[in-house]
């Protein structure tokens, strides 16, 4: 909204701690969707030659 507002030093520190406590959760979601793309892509190739697949290129594929 444009409007800045001095924070206590108190509040800084907070805000902070939800920032990195945000940034953290969003590095976890993109790493769980790497994986899940890997498991994919790892799974379907299994597929066609057919390989055996670990549970979790099952899931990845057909859902849990």
């Amino acid at each position: 909204n444009g409007i800045s507002v001095e924070l206590t030093a108190e509040e800084q520190t907070a805000h902070e701690a939800a920032q990195a406590t945000a940034q953290a959760a969003i590095e976890v979601d993109n790493e769980n969707k790497t994986t899940l793309d890997t498991n994919k892509a790892t799974g379907k190739a299994k597929l066609k030659t057919g390989e055996a697949l670990s549970d979790a290129e099952i899931s990845a594929l057909f859902g849990d």
